[in-house]
């Protein structure tokens, strides 16, 4: 069955960009997530209604999470800001349609990895070790494409 344009896309087919370079394979992206503060404000003068307005914008850290594999690269840059180091980084979630064509894009400014969660093992299991990272950042910007 063919697509009809306001039919919503999978939330199954998706890729990590790491400063414009497609990264390992992720299983899961979680905390695309803004927030506006609320400002309250009365003058004395008027009636007895808090006036209510925009003031500071939140941003949620972003969670990846992708089995575990021998590539360090993402290990090492958590490491380096364990050192004292922080290297940030452009991060985008790109949102695919069927065809594997980008649809929506979330680009994630000057991202840098403040946590980093390693697999639970169990030696009665049968399953994938995931290792997780978080990302704080300092803006989100959604683009569509047509």
């Amino acid at each position: 069955m063919a697509r009809r344009e306001l039919d919503p896309f999978g939330a199954f087919n998706f890729l990590v960009e790491i400063d414009g370079i497609t990264s390992a394979g992720f299983s899961e992206v979680a905390g695309l997530e803004t927030e506006t503060d609320v400002v309250e404000y009365r003058e004395g003068n008027e009636e007895i209604t808090v006036r209510k307005m925009p003031g500071l914008r939140k941003f949620s850290n972003v969670t990846l999470k992708r089995g575990f594999t021998t590539n360090t690269e993402l290990w090492n840059w958590r490491k380096n800001v364990m050192d004292g180091g922080i290297d940030r980084k452009n991060v985008s979630i790109v949102l695919l349609d069927e065809a594997k064509g980008e649809k929506i894009r979330w680009n994630l400014r000057d991202a840098w990895p403040s946590k980093w969660t390693g697999p639970e093992l169990k030696g009665n299991a049968n399953e994938i070790a995931v290792e997780s990272l978080e990302f704080v950042h300092e803006g989100i910007t959604e683009m569509k494409t047509a």
